[in-house]
């Protein structure tokens, strides 16, 4: 079963100058792009820098694959059981897939190359992107992320409970159901009301959980990115959480590791989320690592 071809519209907005460098950036599993909050986006974008956001597909506004519904307990036993080609037809398309869904949004948008921002399962499509389509990326920054390696990233017990329990269908069920995100929020400035004020914005805006199942499905079959993060030319910073509990440092320090030159920064007070405080440390980041360099 493939759908690699079907046409992806993405919702997305901009911030800024069109004229300046272009920052993609690239939300995680199940995130709609509101995640990248406005205020965060507006900020970067005072630093000189032509922000983009968008929906991944199977989130949001953007195109929906609900032609090809997965049961996720069938897909978990398959995986599990090893029958890969089983697994495989129940879900239709790859990161690769979304990786060229941002690479189309680009040219699109009349941008010829970006510097590409991942968090989570975004910073595995921009790791994609930077692997697939070196020639379209200025840099990469993957941050809270991983390689998609065994033993690196992993999740606490406790983490990847509240991750995969089902979260209620109706409205206010689903908004309460947000403060289990605090299992993987930063210790210090984990927020309940900014935890729900985005988990209403998300189900009034284009809640589909059944896209999400299909993304993690990607996630899995698409394998480990090993080999090309070590062939990348591509200049890298990594951000990761010392308090991510969701995907564990370990999967920053292993992507830092893989990638020839790649700078790490290990975020104090940072779990799984982007917490407003921490906006200045991360911005001040992004705007030095997407900086024009000198030419010869």
């Amino acid at each position: 079963m493939s759908a690699t071809t079907r046409p992806v519209s993405l919702a997305h907005d901009t911030f800024g100058d069109s004229a300046d460098p272009a920052v993609l950036l690239v939300a995680g599993f199940g995130s709609q792009m509101i995640s990248w909050h406005e205020d965060f986006c507006r900020e970067l974008a005072a630093q000189g820098r032509y922000v983009i956001r968008y929906d991944n597909r199977d989130c949001g506004l953007s195109t929906k694959f609900d032609a090809y519904p997965v049961d996720l307990g069938e897909f978990v036993a398959a995986v599990n059981a090893r029958d890969i080609e089983a697994a495989k037809a129940m879900i239709p398309y790859r990161l690769g897939d979304m990786a060229g869904d941002g690479m189309r949004l680009l040219t699109d948008l009349g941008v010829e190359r970006a510097h590409v921002v991942g968090a989570s399962m975004g910073g595995m499509i921009a790791q994609t992107m930077a692997i697939e389509h070196p020639d379209r990326v200025l840099s990469l920054t993957s941050m809270m992320s991983s390689t998609g390696e065994p033993g690196y990233g992993d999740s606490t017990p406790e983490a990847q409970a509240a991750l995969f329990a089902p979260r209620p269908g109706d409205r206010e069920g689903y908004i309460a159901s947000a403060d289990r995100e605090l299992v993987w929020a930063s210790r210090r400035y984990g927020n309940v009301a900014a935890l729900r004020e985005l988990a209403a914005r998300a189900y009034d805006r284009g809640h589909c959980p059944a896209g999400t199942a299909r993304q993690l499905g990607a996630m899995i079959l698409s394998g480990d990115r090993a080999a090309g993060l070590r062939a990348l030319t591509v200049r890298t910073l990594v951000i990761h959480g010392l308090d991510d509990t969701l995907i564990d440092p370990s999967g920053g320090r292993r992507t830092a590791q893989l990638v020839p030159g790649a700078r790490l920064l290990l975020v104090p007070d940072m779990g799984h989320d982007r917490p407003r405080e921490l906006w200045p440390t991360l911005i001040t980041a992004l705007a030095r690592h997407t900086a024009p360099r000198p030419t010869a």
